[in-house]
């Protein structure tokens, strides 16, 4: 028994005591990340007060969901070609910029609705710009065995945003209205830029080779197909979050089973990122074990089948314990599944294949909360989520079986680290140049 506790781990704190250039960047993404909670929040309510129309509202997740898939694509081929610090100094700054329009439309009174949603558009566009470059940094700042707990890091404070974002801008808003709101966005996103200034320069790996504009836009998405680890955990995530995603279901379970209370829908919320941080604060444990593969397919499994308990849940405590336990698992897959991606791929393609990564992340949880409600409105909210969990749970066990690679996938240890990243980076002169079987030799660290 003794042994079992010594063997449970809190949060890994190695990659802040370690990496000063890491610790810039978690205190930076950190601001950005309570900032962007608050502005969030702003908009909404903005938005509501503008309109008085759910259609108006939902004009919010085209005027975000566009700009990611486009501008992250274009950003992966970006992040690839230049320094990657600077591209991330250009977009934050950008980012600073719409936060500031935010602030002073707010200021202004303005009433117009498409200049609201148009700056929301121009600080998404930047934050999708960004978001490959960014997500390469852990890799490149880290040693091999810290990269999964610097990715823990980044979670928990994500998720301590998703916690406390809403309720503190809500209070905000409440005090000194939606300026207040967009201003403390803008002086996060200054915080976040400062920490970005004071990086090391970044450049891709190989980029001279990896620069051809005939392959720019296909190479991120060649080499996760010729390599098994890659497309099986990617394929993973895309099956959770297409198959099983909740969030669109919520106003429905809770309309049917809990008076439609609003309290109660901020506590499904509330129960994953409680979930999430938990798991987080934990996350010693499991950023330490090699089987990186094994972990995110057993906590995508965990995801489908604790969706499927909400879906058949009665009382409501053990509604929201199977809330937790899926933002749990959530966090778990979502750490594993970054670190094995940017420790898989070339640095020369790190970019385009993190864009393709962000695409999978974005437009998977959008297309399964449509599925789940357009399933819910023809059937019921319990079918639909029991359906969509026991599917997910199907879907992954297909992707454990058909790829081996995956099943044996170890995280490289420290001392394999350069010697693994200098031949990747060899044999980076095009996707075609990595056939399937160079995952073999991944898995024997």
């Amino acid at each position: 028994m003794k042994r079992r506790l010594a063997d449970v781990r809190f949060l890994d704190t190695r990659p802040l005591r370690s990496s000063q250039p890491f610790r810039d960047l978690w205190i930076g993404t950190s601001a950005s990340q309570l900032g962007g909670q608050a502005a969030n929040v702003a908009v909404l309510a903005q938005v509501w007060d503008l309109t008085g129309s759910a259609v108006g509202t939902g004009a919010i997740g085209l005027a975000t969901g566009l700009p990611m898939v486009l501008f992250g694509l274009l950003g992966g081929t970006l992040a690839d070609a230049v320094d990657r610090r600077a591209v991330v100094r250009a977009t934050t700054a950008g980012q600073l910029l719409a936060a500031a329009g935010l602030c002073a439309q707010s200021l202004a009174g303005n009433r117009n609705v498409l200049l609201l949603l148009a700056l929301v558009a121009a600080s998404t566009s930047c934050s999708a710009l960004g978001a490959p470059a960014r997500r390469t940094f852990p890799v490149r700042l880290l040693p091999g065995d810290q990269v999964a707990a610097g990715l823990a890091l980044t979670n928990v404070s994500f998720q301590a945003a998703m916690l406390a974002g809403p309720a503190t801008a809500g209070l905000i808003i409440a005090r000194w209205g939606f300026p207040a709101a967009y201003a403390t966005q803008a002086a996060a996103m200054a915080v976040s830029l400062l920490a970005v200034i004071r990086l090391p320069a970044i450049r891709p790996e190989g980029a001279g080779a990896a620069g051809s504009k005939r392959r720019a836009e296909r190479g991120g998405w060649r080499i996760v197909l010729r390599r098994p680890t890659l497309w099986g955990s990617m394929a993973t995530d895309l099956s959770a979050t297409l198959l099983a995603m909740p969030i669109a279901l919520f106003p429905l379970v809770n309309e049917v089973r809990f008076g439609g209370n609003p309290q109660t829908l901020g506590l499904f919320l509330s129960a994953v990122a409680v979930g999430g941080i938990t798991a987080g604060l934990l996350s010693g444990t499991v950023t330490r074990w090699r089987r990186g593969g094994l972990v995110q397919l057993g906590a995508a499994g965990v995801w489908g089948l604790a969706l499927t308990c909400f879906g058949l849940a009665g009382p409501l405590w053990l509604a929201l314990g199977c809330l937790a336990v899926a933002g749990a698992a959530d966090t778990v897959s979502v750490i594993t599944r970054g670190a094995l991606v940017q420790l898989e791929t070339p640095d020369a393609y790190r970019g385009r294949v993190s864009s393709v990564e962000h695409v999978i992340g974005v437009a998977g949880p959008e297309l399964g909360n449509f599925r789940g409600g357009l399933l819910a409105s023809a059937t019921s909210a319990s079918f639909s989520l029991v359906f969509g969990g026991l599917s997910a749970i199907v879907a992954i066990a297909a992707v454990s079986v058909a790829n081996a690679p995956l099943r044996a996938y170890r995280t490289p240890s420290a001392t394999t680290t350069t010697t693994a990243t200098a031949t990747a980076t060899t044999t980076a002169t095009e996707p075609s140049d990595l056939p399937g079987g160079a995952d073999a030799a991944a898995t024997t660290g």
